[in-house]
C-alpha cells in the first residue's frame, strides 16, 4: 500500500504506512488560549482515528489534552519522557496506552517502528520553570522512512541523528509574526531539507492559527511560509519533491526506498497522486 500523508493543519498530520495510521501532535480545537483557527475547518472526526499518536513536546499547541481525549480507547500515545509528571491532565487519559520516549528509543506499532530523535526546542510546558521533558522528533519506519520534526531549530548533527529518510514533515512557520530560537522558518526549513535530502517534503506548522486581534500585523507571516518554502527548497534542494497541501488534503509521495540515493524529482506543488478533498 502506498505511503499517504494528510495534513489537517498546524503540526497535525496522519501518516498511513504498512496498514497503520500515525497521528502527529493532534490539535483539533477552533481556539486555543489567545489563538484561533483562521484557515481550514477543524479536522473531521475520522482524523482522530489512529493506531498511534505522537506528541513532540509539551507546548499546548502540540500536547493538547482535550484533543488527545478524542482518541479511541486503546490508541497508543508516545510522549516525551517526563510528560505525565509535567502535564497532570495526561494522567486522566486512562483509555490510552501511554509510552514515554527519550531520544533514541524505538517502539513497534504493528509493522511500523517509531524512533524518537532529538529536536532543538524548549521542551517546557510553560516558558518558565524547569525542563521536565525533552522536545523530540520522530522517524516512522515502514514501507517508507518518514521524519516528523515537531518543532525544532537547525542543529549540526540533524542529518546524522535523523538518518536517511524518504519523506520529511517540516515546520516552516508558527502562530505569530516572529519566530524565536528553536524554530524553523521557511529559509531554515529549506536548509534542513538540503541537509536531510529526502525524496519528498511536506511543509507544516503555518497558516492555521493566529493570535486574536493580530490580523493586521504582518499578515503575510501567516499566509506566506508555505510558498516561500517551496521557492527556497527549489533553490537549495532541487531534487526534493515538495508537496504544498491545503488543510485536509492528502498526498501519496513517491517512495523509492530510503537506502537509495536522493531521487530526481522537481520541487513544486507536488501534484503527483495528490487528492484535494478532506477525508
Amino acid at each position: 500500500m502506498p505511503v499517504e500523508i494528510t495534513w489537517w493543519g498546524h503540526a497535525t498530520c496522519t501518516v498511513e504506512d504498512s496498514g497503520a495510521r500515525v497521528l502527529t501532535d493532534p490539535l483539533f480545537a477552533r481556539r486555543l488560549a489567545h489563538l484561533r483557527r483562521r484557515r481550514g475547518a477543524p479536522p473531521p472526526p475520522e482524523a482522530a482515528v489512529a493506531d498511534v499518536a505522537l506528541v513532540s513536546h509539551l507546548h499546548a499547541d502540540h500536547l493538547h489534552v482535550p484533543s488527545l481525549a478524542r482518541l479511541a480507547p486503546g490508541t497508543r500515545l508516545l510522549v516525551p519522557k517526563g510528560a505525565p509528571r509535567a502535564v497532570p491532565g495526561l494522567r486522566h487519559l486512562g483509555h490510552l496506552q501511554i509510552t514515554e520516549m527519550a531520544s533514541g528509543d524505538r517502539t513497534r506499532v504493528g509493522d511500523l517502528v517509531v524512533q524518537a530523535v532529538p529536536a532543538r526546542h524548549d521542551g517546557r510546558r510553560l516558558p518558565v520553570g524547569p525542563h521536565r521533558a525533552p522536545a523530540l522528533g520522530y522517524v516512522i519506519e515502514g514501507e517508507a522512512r518518514t521524519y516528523f520534526a515537531g518543532d525544532t531549530g537547525l542543529f549540526e548533527s540533524m542529518a546524522k541523528e535523523v538518518g536517511p529518510v524518504d519523506v520529511a514533515l517540516l515546520p516552516v512557520g508558527g502562530w505569530g509574526p516572529y519566530l524565536g530560537e528553536g524554530h524553523l522558518d521557511a529559509g531554515r526549513a529549506a536548509e534542513a531539507l538540503a541537509r536531510l535530502r529526502p525524496g519528498s517534503a511536506v511543509p507544516v506548522h503555518y497558516g492555521t492559527y493566529w493570535p486574536i486581534g493580530m490580523d493586521a500585523v504582518r499578515p503575510h507571516e501567516f499566509h506566506a511560509p508555505g510558498e516561500e518554502f517551496v521557492r527556497l527548497a527549489a533553490e537549495r534542494a532541487p531534487e526534493v519533491a515538495v508537496h504544498l497541501l491545503d488543510h485536509g488534503q492528502r498526498v501519496r509521495p513517491r517512495v523509492a526506498g530510503y537506502r537509495s540515493s536522493p531521487r530526481d524529482a522537481p520541487a513544486g506543488r507536488g501534484d503527483d497522486e495528490r487528492e484535494g478533498e478532506a477525508r
